[in-house]
């Protein structure tokens, strides 16, 4: 059974990977490389390696259409997002074109397709690096992703003209995507907490973004992207993301399998590996001095440079297309840059702060207007989260008198409640970034009513961190994870069940007590 010898392969390398301290991705790389390198004694041919291929293709959909959840399309029309993109697409083509034109001896248009597919870096790879450090949502991830998406565009134009395809005319309905958004919200809606919910997921993924793209001669890959992304202003974004998270990292394990499978280089794709990895510094500072020439902080520029600091599994795609010789090197070349970017991740925010004194002076003296510093003012309390229980709490405090503020990551969720007069501003919990610009002066107390567990632990930890001595209070759904919040430091955890029988108790016995 071929499955078997797959997932046995994967997961022996990846348990490897990381007893030794490395992600386990680089152990599923190995893994592929391994299987290629036996496949004829094992059993594994041309045909597993194809169904592999699927599955891979399957995994890099569901992939992006999670990250689609959690983007706001507004993150993508930024200078810092369309100008870095653009601006490192056509510096870094310029530079590496003539050295591949002359040390390769190959043709002007070989040596610009393969300095275009060069320029690219992996939307995969960054996008589950960031998700593994829950950093989707910082600002730098944002800017990350967001560049990543322009050069996924890029890489689709470039195909579609280097093979002489075109999308058809069908392919200008993309435009009325939107329209369908209410219906897909009464979908999710109707679809419930279950099996229904996944199934609806999967569909929207491969059927509707990827297949539907497809029909119409678009990427599949930027069909998966758009449908999550019609869905990630829904109040449930958060928990359909969640329920394709087991299904999304199986399918991806065969990703990382099948770039090492497709094949062992000799020693010129090994040496081309090699020299170009060696560039992989330049991509990164370029990226890290365009970042800055658009007035990001030295430590956003740097933490997003080190995302985009690897090669592309698109440029593979472009190889497929227009230069199928040189797949093999380029795709030795993904993965030797996915070892190195893995580590440069693992260790990037230790990294900065030991380069801090030197990049700071860097920065322009405009700052970029999403990292000035956030100041609570002469509010007393904070109400962090602003669902059902955030605005209770909040307007139960402010009838009594108190002077409140409020954030949550919604932007709909802000604009709804700035116009029920309420005090509310926009912040993530999971953007490090928010917590270090963070003035608070004056809180005396902090309620963590968001519905993310794992946001009201971060919180705790970081207010804590910064030195708050102040009162924190928190509800949640279940004992272990009251503990939890209560063990990063809040004082009180009330379970949100137990409260509320509690309180209709109350009622009861109150109306009781009118009675006679």
């Amino acid at each position: 059974m071929i499955e078997a010898t797959w997932i046995a392969f994967a997961f022996a390398l990846g348990l490897a990977s990381r007893a030794i301290g490395l992600p386990p991705l680089i152990g599923y790389l190995g893994a592929g490389f391994a299987l290629a390198a036996f496949g004829d004694r094992i059993g594994v041919g041309p045909r597993d390696s194809e169904i592999l291929a699927h599955l891979a293709h399957l995994g890099v959909l569901l992939l992006l259409f999670t990250v689609g959840l959690k983007l706001k399309l507004s993150n993508l029309v930024r200078r810092e997002v369309i100008g870095g993109s653009l601006l490192h697409f056509g510096i870094s083509s310029l530079i590496v074109l003539p050295a591949i034109f002359f040390f390769l001896d190959t043709s002007w248009r070989d040596s610009l397709l393969l300095a275009v597919a060069l320029s690219f870096s992996s939307t995969v790879l960054a996008a589950k690096v960031l998700e593994g450090k829950r950093e989707l949502r910082a600002f730098h991830g944002r800017v990350a992703i967001g560049v990543l998406i322009i050069q996924d565009l890029i890489a689709l134009v470039v195909m579609s003209i280097a093979s002489g395809k075109v999308p058809s005319a069908w392919a200008l309905l993309v435009f009325l995507l939107p329209l369908l958004r209410p219906l897909l919200f009464r979908l999710l809606d109707y679809s419930g907490h279950e099996e229904l919910m996944v199934l609806l997921g999967l569909m929207l993924a491969l059927v509707a973004g990827g297949l539907g793209f497809e029909y119409v001669g678009l990427s599949s890959e930027l069909g998966a992207l758009a449908f999550g992304a019609m869905l990630a202003k829904h109040k449930r974004a958060t928990e359909l993301s969640n329920s394709l998270w087991a299904i999304k990292e199986v399918f991806l394990v065969g990703f990382f399998l099948q770039i090492g499978i497709g094949g062992l280089p000799d020693m010129d794709a090994m040496l081309f590996a090699g020299v170009v990895a060696l560039l992989l510094p330049l991509k990164g500072a370029l990226f890290f001095f365009l970042f800055l020439l658009f007035r990001l902080r030295a430590r956003s520029a740097f933490l997003s440079a080190s995302s985009l600091t690897n090669y592309s599994e698109f440029g593979l795609i472009v190889a497929s297309v227009v230069l199928p010789q040189w797949l093999t090197p380029l795709a030795i070349t993904v993965a030797l840059s996915f070892v190195i970017s893995a580590q440069l991740n693992r260790i990037s925010h230790p990294l900065y702060d030991r380069l801090a004194k030197r990049l700071i002076p860097l920065e322009r003296d405009i700052r970029h207007p999403d990292e000035q510093p956030v100041s609570l003012g002469d509010a007393q309390i904070l109400v962090m989260g602003m669902g059902r229980t955030g605005r209770a709490a909040y307007d139960h405090l402010k009838a009594q008198g108190w002077r409140l503020i409020s954030l949550d990551s919604d932007l709909v969720t802000v604009k709804k409640s700035s116009e029920n007069d309420r005090h509310v501003l926009f912040a993530d919990a999971e953007d490090q970034m928010f917590w270090e610009s963070l003035e608070m002066n004056q809180v005396k107390a902090v309620i963590l009513a968001m519905n993310d567990p794992e946001a009201k632990i971060i919180s705790t930890r970081k207010l804590r961190g910064k030195g708050f001595s102040g009162l924190i209070v928190s509800h949640a759904m279940y004992d272990d994870i009251a503990k939890q919040i209560e063990a990063a430091g809040a004082d009180r955890t009330y379970l949100t069940m137990s409260e509320a029988g509690a309180g209709l108790a109350e009622h009861v016995a109150r109306e009781l007590r009118a009675a006679h």
